[in-house]
């Protein structure tokens, strides 16, 4: 499974909770958390979301174009972020990704705390 992963720029940046992308990048490694589903993870990119979030589609779009994958996994951060994001509902997020590219959005990357 090629999977994209896109996480919230502010909370990997400015330590609000999330260590960086080493928890995501384990559980897909490791086959856990939100990755426990798939045979096999192959992580063909890492985004972040930068505030306010308007570069995140065209982003994405980029990397479609020179990257092929099957899944979007927001990751944890991005989607329990407390306080949650001002610019962004996460499920509106995940209906616009998959009306423009067509591929599944999960929810989420790892259970770790």
């Amino acid at each position: 499974m090629n999977v994209l992963i896109v996480s919230c720029g502010s909370y990997v940046s400015q330590g609000y909770g999330c260590p960086g992308e080493w928890k995501c990048f384990k559980a897909a490694r490791d086959l856990e958390g939100n990755f426990k589903d798939y045979d096999a993870v192959n992580v063909v990119g890492f985004l972040a979301c930068e505030c306010p979030g308007r570069s995140l589609i065209p982003n994405i779009g980029c990397v479609k174009k020179n990257v092929d994958f099957d899944v979007i996994h927001l990751s944890t951060c991005m989607v329990n972020a407390w306080p949650a994001c001002p610019y962004r509902d996460v499920d509106e997020l995940a209906k616009k990704i998959t009306e423009k590219f067509g591929v599944k959005v999960v929810k989420g990357t790892h259970d770790y705390a």
